[in-house]
């Protein structure tokens, strides 16, 4: 990996930056289907919310988006690969609220990166969705963008499976009874999940990945017809 005369990765500082809550990819908008998960009383405390982060998000981000993460990064810069992989995304994201809010933030995240980068994958990439010939999943973005800044596989994995479970921990104080230090007493033990979902991930191939989590589905579903919302999805 490329390092500078001190012996630090040179890829650091971007992947700070750029998966800190100040990058504008929106997910703060989004609860990842919490909102509905609580609706329905599934949700209701911070013993509840660490459960639905354990038994819900990290099996999916073992299962099917991490190897999907992975696919992306072995695939590029193939664009031909990586939009047949975008449209297997969009294909296996059930829930409409889901596929479009992955698609809001991949879309989002490629603007904001082509304004610190002028990197021709990312614009091949985003000529390639104003073509119609790809949708811009999140997934396939932070894919581009861990190649194109020489991320080390553990590094772009780790940190978008710390992400995703970090955006649902964000939008919990505005949804249930629970503070900042609850918070991150749960996150705490979902990121102590992640080095064995990470591993466990890594041998999966792409005709064995996937991962279907109806009570999850079903709350992205009811989620677009609720009477009153305070997150996009």
């Amino acid at each position: 990996m490329p390092t500078n005369h001190s012996g630090i990765e040179v890829w650091l500082p971007i992947l700070l930056q750029t998966s800190d809550a100040l990058f504008p990819t929106g997910a703060y908008a989004h609860s990842l289907g919490l909102e509905e998960m609580v609706r329905l009383g599934v949700v209701s405390n911070e013993k509840t919310l660490e459960l639905f982060l354990i038994e819900h998000l990290v099996p999916s981000l073992e299962m099917q988006d991490l190897p999907y993460l992975r696919f992306a990064m072995e695939a590029a810069p193939d664009l031909s690969e990586l939009c047949s992989l975008d449209c297997e995304i969009h294909a296996w994201k059930i829930a409409k609220e889901t596929r479009e809010a992955s698609i809001q933030i991949g879309r989002r995240r490629l603007k904001a990166l082509r304004t610190i980068s002028d990197d021709p994958l990312l614009a091949a990439f985003e000529a390639q969705i104003e073509q119609g010939n790809a949708f811009g999943h999140h997934i396939c973005v932070s894919a581009i963008q861990a190649v194109t800044q020489q991320f080390p596989l553990t590094a772009a994995l780790g940190v978008y499976a710390y992400q995703s479970l970090a955006g649902a921990c964000a939008a919990a104080p505005k949804l249930i009874r629970i503070g900042q230090d609850g918070c991150q007493r749960v996150l705490t033990k979902a990121v102590q999940q992640l080095p064995a979902t990470l591993s466990e991930s890594l041998p999966i191939q792409r005709e064995r990945a996937g991962c279907f989590s109806p009570m999850l589905e079903i709350a992205s579903m009811r989620h677009a017809y609720a009477n009153e919302r305070l997150f996009i999805s």
